[in-house]
Formats: structure tokens, C-alpha cells, sequence
């Protein structure tokens, strides 16, 4: 079979908020590839609907450290959360400057919502669908790129090896399959694996079927470094239905705005807002005990404006399934959600493996712990793509510098050895 080739200096597998901001963030000089699995809105992004974590001032450091430590069972990489934090303001800035359309108060200030396991209000949205808004402006941003091309329906089946100039193993490229079933051979000096995660694997998953754990899959018969690949995270509340299909997921900021959770006897049976995982465990045992498919999610003390212009998405999906939130419960069960583990990766998201880098929730540089913390996977996924970027850049100048120096010296060497080649000359000439 034939084989299509391509020469790029980047190569980003993945067109979710991290493949796009990576691809963004690098210079225009650089020829960029980009690859969509299935079409480009298929991505988890594009399903976010809580929002995204932003550091409100410095007073809020510490309770946002200490939220994000607490959700991950203190299993987090301490410098991954100092930088993720520390780096949210710039991020949000850069977005809105974008074009992002955050909610606002009345007064034009950004508003903020709070959501399970926070202790104050320090989540930036659009309506409910967060994620679409900003994952739709970053890909009509990088569409504008004239160094960047995106292919869609076009499968990444492995990653190429070569060797650098001192003998070690590095990442080339990558292979690929397009929809025709074509093969494509993608050249590129540096790789990123922004692939997601692993939510098409279980039954149900509130995940796009398409995400199979791919870049994991790939790095790991390479020989590349995988972390904690059992952090699984299941989401508390998705709209129970028996159709089947993606779970549809009923956002923690509708907890974080005052909708309760009830039994079977209409009685509150935990506290909503305790991280993902503790608020899933009391679901669970709530429908065992009560033998039961599922609980009941109660908008009663969510005031009807904040349903109306944050959850109007959600009022929609309910109504399609036959329910109307403004005035009785919906049935809510939990599904897997996110993946904390996948590929190791440093502060830099690079791999074990040099020329290879990873960020989204493909990797695992430990932001998250044992468990995310609500609305920190947006966030996250830009800060280490951003840094992904930074490290390609770097990593290309000093290439280039030590080219630059080594062709510099060669030409002083022939320029020296001429110079004695001429006073040879002379010499034997009776010159000099």
C-alpha cells in the first residue's frame, strides 16, 4: 500500500483545547499538522459545561491549592498545581482576548460560580456549555493559522523513532490512517500527544465513544513511561436514561448553584458538595440500598433566572427526555467521566521519550491527584499545551543556535587550514 508523506516541524495529535492552544502558542515560522480523529467537534472540550478555574486574587492561592490538594486525596504533584495556578489569570486574559464570551455581572466584571469540593466561587463560564464557547473560538483561531493544517478523520496508528545527532532514541512523527483507510506518514521534529482520554472503553461514560485511550496505547509499546493509569474519575450526576449511547452529563456548578440530591422518599441523603468521588460513592450506595437504577437531582432551590440563563442547555436536554427541571426532579446516576492518569509527563509535558510531549487528559503530570477537582481540566489542558509550546520553542532555538555555532566553526576551520595551504605554498615556492 502506498504511503502519503508529509514534512511538518510539529505534529499535534488531537484537536481538543490543548491541541489547538499548543498549536497557538508556537511560532508562525514553524510548518504545524494537527489530526482529528473523527471531525473536530468531536472532543470531550467541546462537552465541558461547568467552566474554568481561574485564581481570583492572591488571597484565593492558598483555598485554591488546598481545594485542588484535597479533591486529589493529596496525591498531586505540588509543583504542577503551583504552576496551573499561577498561570490561570494570563490564560483567561489570553482567551477573552480571543474572543471567549465568560458571563458577566451587571456591572461587566467577570462572573464567577462555585461548584463541588470549592470553597469559594472562582469558576468563570458561558452558560453551560463553557467548553464549546472557548473550544470553537481556539479552533477558529488556529483555522486562521496560515502555518497550520487540520486533518480530520485521519487516526493516529503509531509514533516513528529515530536516532539525534549524540545516538539516543527520539520521537520523529507519526503514522496515521485517513478515513479511506490511506496510509500517512507525518515527519516532524517534535510530537504532541493531546489524544484524551479513555471514555469510549466503558459502558457508560458521559466521554465521545471515539476516545480509546489511544496516545496511551501507542506511548506504552514504546517503551514510554505511564502514571497511575487506575485514576479514574466518575461524575456523580448524569441524566439517567435507557437509551443508549454517551451519558449526558448534569453539570456540578447546578450543585454549586443549590440543586440537591434526593431518594427515592424525596429526603436529601448527603452533602452535594463534597469532591466527585465522595458525592458518587453516597449515590451508589443510596441505589443499592434502595435497589434503584438511580436518585433524583432537585433544581427546587436553584432560583428560576439562574436556570434559565446558566442551565439552558440542560433544561433543554431534560425537556427532550421528558423532564421539566423547573418543576420536578431528574433521575441521575453516576458514569465515568475523566481519566487523572495516562502518559508521565514534566513540567514541560514532555515524555520519557525526547521530541515526544503530551498534554490533556492523555497525560499525567499530576495537577490533578487521585481525584480532579471540578472545572480544573480546562484549565489544565491550556497551561501545560502553553508550556508544551514554550519547550518545542526553546528546544527548536537551541537547535538552530548549535547549527548555526557548528557551521560557523566549520567555515573558521576551512578558513584557517586555507590559509596555511597558501603559506605552504609560498614556502616551497621561495616566497617567504
Amino acid at each position: 500500500m502506498s504511503c502519503k508523506v508529509i514534512d511538518a516541524d510539529v505534529v499535534i495529535v488531537g484537536c481538543g483545547v490543548a491541541g489547538l492552544y499548543c498549536a497557538l502558542n508556537l511560532p508562525r515560522a514553524l510548518k504545524v499538522v494537527l489530526l482529528a480523529k473523527t471531525t473536530v467537534d468531536e472532543c470531550d472540550s467541546m462537552l465541558a459545561q461547568g467552566g474554568i478555574c481561574v485564581l481570583r486574587d492572591e488571597d484565593d492561592y492558598e483555598s485554591f491549592f488546598e481545594d485542588t490538594l484535597r479533591a486529589g486525596h493529596y496525591e498531586n504533584r505540588l509543583e504542577s498545581v503551583d504552576m496551573m495556578i499561577r498561570a490561570s489569570r494570563p490564560i483567561i486574559d489570553d482567551l477573552v482576548k480571543r474572543g471567549v464570551r465568560f458571563a458577566r455581572t451587571a456591572s461587566g466584571e467577570l462572573d464567577y460560580t462555585r461548584e463541588g469540593a470549592h470553597s469559594r466561587p472562582r469558576i468563570v463560564y458561558h452558560e453551560d456549555i463553557t467548553g464549546e464557547e472557548i473550544t470553537t473560538h481556539l479552533l477558529a483561531c488556529v483555522r486562521g493559522l496560515p502555518n497550520a493544517t487540520v486533518l480530520e478523520n485521519t487516526c493516529m496508528t503509531d509514533i516513528l523513532e529515530g536516532f539525534d545527532a549524540a545516538g539516543a532514541r527520539v520521537c520523529r512523527g507519526i503514522v496515521a490512517e485517513d478515513a479511506a483507510g490511506g496510509r500517512l506518514q507525518i515527519n516532524a521534529d517534535a510530537t504532541v500527544l493531546a489524544t484524551g482520554g479513555v471514555g469510549g472503553l466503558y459502558k457508560h461514560s458521559t466521554n465521545y465513544p471515539c476516545l480509546t485511550g489511544d496516545g496511551c496505547r501507542v506511548a506504552a509499546e514504546h517503551g514510554v513511561l505511564l502514571e497511575n493509569m487506575d485514576f479514574v474519575q466518575i461524575h456523580p450526576t448524569t441524566l439517567w436514561t435507557e437509551k443508549p449511547g454517551r451519558s449526558f452529563l448534569i453539570s456540578e456548578s447546578a450543585r454549586g448553584e443549590g440543586a440537591i440530591l434526593l431518594n427515592a422518599a424525596g429526603e436529601r441523603f448527603c452533602d452535594e458538595l463534597q469532591p466527585r468521588d465522595v458525592v458518587s460513592g453516597h449515590i451508589l450506595r443510596q441505589m443499592e440500598a434502595e435497589d434503584s437504577s438511580y436518585v433524583w437531582l432537585s433544581f427546587e432551590r436553584v432560583a428560576r433566572e439562574e436556570l434559565e440563563h446558566h442551565f439552558i442547555h440542560i433544561c433543554e436536554q431534560c425537556r427532550a427526555e421528558g423532564y421539566d427541571i423547573f418543576t420536578e426532579p431528574i433521575p441521575v446516576v453516576p458514569a465515568q467521566h475523566y481519566f487523572m492518569g495516562g502518559i508521565h509527563v514534566d513540567s514541560d509535558s514532555q515524555t520519557t521519550l525526547p521530541h515526544l510531549f503530551a498534554a490533556g487528559e492523555t497525560c499525567c503530570n499530576g495537577v490533578h491527584g487521585r481525584n480532579r477537582l471540578a472545572s480544573n481540566s480546562l484549565l489544565e489542558g491550556l497551561v501545560f499545551a502553553q508550556r508544551a509550546a514554550d519547550k518545542i520553542m526553546r528546544d527548536r532555538f537551541a537547535a538552530d543556535t548549535a547549527a548555526r555555532l557548528a557551521a560557523a566553526a566549520a567555515a573558521r576551520s576551512r578558513f584557517v587550514a586555507g590559509s596555511r595551504d597558501v603559506t605552504d605554498v609560498a614556502l616551497q615556492c621561495g616566497a617567504i
